[in-house]
């Protein structure tokens, strides 16, 4: 739980601090050429979802992100006996937590705030610290689903195709 609540808590500061950076430096819409032509500053307010998706919902997005946070902190992270998952459901809580402090401490009103997005990929979205730690802990957790690892550690076998009624029905077989 310690190394979960680490991750967590660095996802958030590391965003927090990235877009306070970005708010007091540049003006809105501002684009500043980091690696050409790979990576640019591109200072956004957005009030929708992934590639500004449900503009006008906000604060929809502001209590789905607030009861992922709850559900992870309360019921999944006291589950945790391995690290992969430790280090997977922090960077979800980090990333959940940064956007969501935006959505209920950004204008333009709380549960209503606008996340500040500033990393530009050629013909990508425009996303923030926040996006990153959400992405890499997702794709982390559909691989720990993917090869069957508990929260626990344990192995998730496939169910044994001997007990009956556990496998193809063999009276359709030649």
């Amino acid at each position: 739980m310690i190394v979960t609540s680490a991750i967590a808590v660095l996802g958030l500061v590391l965003d927090q601090i990235t877009k306070r950076i970005v708010v007091s430096t540049m003006y809105e819409g501002q684009v500043i050429d980091v690696l050409p032509p790979l990576l640019r500053w591109y200072f956004i307010k957005n009030s929708g979802a992934a590639f500004s998706m449900g503009e006008g919902f906000t604060w929809v997005f502001t209590i789905i992100q607030a009861a992922v946070l709850l559900y992870v902190a309360i019921m999944l992270v006291r589950k945790i006996r391995i690290w992969p998952w430790a280090l997977a459901l922090g960077g979800l809580m980090g990333g959940v937590a940064g956007n969501l402090t935006d959505r209920l401490f950004r204008a333009p009103s709380f549960g209503h705030g606008h996340v500040v997005d500033f990393i530009a990929l050629p013909n990508f979205a425009i996303f923030n610290v926040a996006d990153m730690f959400i992405v890499c802990s997702m794709i982390g957790i559909c691989l720990l689903l993917f090869s069957g690892r508990e929260l626990d550690g344990q192995k998730n076998s496939a169910k044994n195709t001997t007990e009956p009624g556990a496998g193809p029905d063999m009276k359709d077989q030649p």
